[in-house]
């Protein structure tokens, strides 16, 4: 065998065994990244949820905390309560832009519950659920959309709650 030849043989070894690891590493590198940009989006979106809910508890007047609508607000209370409310929603629709897929791997999928939770949580909420069709002015359609299917599922689990315990 030829130094030529020995040569064309490692390239082909190369070509047949390296290349294809090559591409493999690269798409694993990939989807490390893309993995990691995801993880860091969903600690920024939960990093502002916590700055909301320290906003809610600088308001304990508003009682935002409770399921149930906080009654007898003045104006101011009422108008501050739908400033926390429009955060509120600007947040879910920014979690909704970045983090829902319809097609979303397993990890995407355990993040984005999350996000649902919160949404169904604060959807329980009489007073939240009567501002909505204003907060939702201008939003996302396909957000819209979302929230108020959840919305609907909420008013309904609460009703059918409320049918057991009633007599």
């Amino acid at each position: 065998m030829t130094f030529l030849d020995v040569w064309q043989w490692l390239a082909n070894l190369v070509t047949v065994f390296g290349l294809p690891l090559a591409i493999y590493t690269f798409m694993l590198e990939q989807r490390k990244e893309r993995e990691n940009e995801d993880e860091e989006v969903y600690q920024l979106l939960s990093d502002a949820y916590t700055d909301f809910l320290k906003l809610v508890l600088e308001h304990p007047d508003l009682k935002l905390r409770t399921q149930d609508a906080t009654p007898d607000l003045t104006e101011e209370q009422h108008e501050r309560m739908m400033v926390l409310f429009e955060i509120l929603i600007s947040l879910f629709e920014r979690a909704y832009l970045t983090a829902y897929s319809d097609d979303m791997t397993v990890q995407q999928s355990r993040r984005w519950h999350s996000w649902d939770d919160f949404m169904r949580e604060w959807c329980r909420r009489a007073d939240f659920r009567l501002a909505l069709p204003a907060l939702l002015q201008g939003e996302d359609p396909d957000f819209a959309n979302y929230i108020r299917r959840l919305e609907k599922e909420e008013t309904q689990e609460l009703q059918q709650n409320a049918s057991l315990i009633a007599p």
